[in-house]
């Protein structure tokens, strides 16, 4: 089992206003906010992270918000809801929670078994609460609003949607270890059996929807979780060997990565546990400077002038 995947790592999506994005994440959803730093690619854009108190994988959603962004579109070829696991009776709650905020959902639904609530983030990113089957023991971060009786624990479950769905479950099954839980109509439940929280991914199929188009309000990739270095290149060498282009690790600062698509187009990403997010800040301090990477420290002061205040 020292090669098992356990489940996600982190799940990256896209966002417009900065400011918007970080008051509906920390105060509204009452994650918390673990680092402020910018894209490595755009450094005169923000990369946020979310989480529990440490920033742990299979709590961390991160965003790259890009103020003018156009707003993406729903479809196949890419990942369209994120999951979230809550506890049971809490769901009262965060219609209630959501409602003040003029936030659209559904009402509670099942699936699976499960009961959950759908909304859409004021971006329009798909959004899932679930309460699992087996209870989610994780310490969840809890603000004033928001204690422990009603908090996020952390992901749940990812869901592709793919014109077909093969291609995407061999590579789950064959490559990485995941096994077929549960199917209803055209939705396949794949678990990673190594896993006991975020190591769900649904796949849905809908064959001859548009495709999708990732912008604004979209997911842009997610990360599987590689407990350290060798455990990727093992993982690199494997997605390789299917045919597939994987890239060389990339220092990401707080883990190191490995990008590839997998055969249905959605981007995949091996993310290693290590050295996580406090090689720069203090647990207590999480969130609260702008942290560059290194390469950008001599623009700082551009930089800073340039990205929107949040507070």
């Amino acid at each position: 089992m020292d090669q098992a995947i356990t489940g996600l790592h982190h799940i990256t999506a896209i966002a417009g206003n900065a400011k918007k994005n970080f008051d509906f994440y920390t105060k509204t959803m009452g994650l918390r906010f673990v680092k402020k730093t910018v894209n490595f690619d755009d450094p005169h854009t923000y990369h946020f992270y979310y989480g529990d108190k440490t920033g742990t994988p299979g709590t961390i959603l991160t965003f790259f918000p890009w103020q003018d962004i156009m707003t993406g579109r729903r479809g196949t070829h890419m990942a369209t809801e994120i999951g979230y696991s809550v506890p049971e009776g809490s769901l009262d709650f965060w219609q209630k929670r959501l409602d003040a905020a003029n936030i659209i959902y559904n009402k509670p639904s099942a699936k699976f078994g499960e009961i959950y609530l759908t909304f859409l983030d004021p971006d329009g990113l798909k959004v899932e609460l679930t309460v699992p089957e087996k209870t989610d023991d994780r310490e969840p971060w809890e603000t004033t609003d928001i204690s422990a009786d009603n908090a996020l624990r952390g992901f749940h479950h990812v869901t592709l949607t793919l014109d077909d769905i093969q291609p995407t479950a061999d590579l789950l099954v064959s490559a990485f270890g995941y096994q077929l839980e549960k199917n209803h109509a055209n939705r396949y439940r794949f678990k990673s059996p190594a896993g006991d929280t975020a190591n769900y991914i649904d796949l849905v199929e809908a064959k001859g929807e548009q495709r999708g188009h990732v912008a604004g309000g979209s997911i842009h990739h997610i990360a599987f979780r590689m407990k350290d270095d060798a455990m990727q290149e093992h993982f690199r060498e494997k997605i390789e060997a299917r045919g597939l282009h994987a890239t060389q690790q990339l220092d990401r600062k707080y883990f190191r990565s490995v990008y590839f698509r997998e055969p249905g187009g959605v981007l995949f990403e091996l993310a290693t546990d290590t050295p996580g997010f406090t090689v720069d800040e203090p647990v207590d301090q999480l969130g609260t400077h702008l942290m560059l990477p290194p390469q950008y420290e001599p623009q700082r002061a551009e930089i800073e002038q340039k990205l929107i205040k949040l507070d």
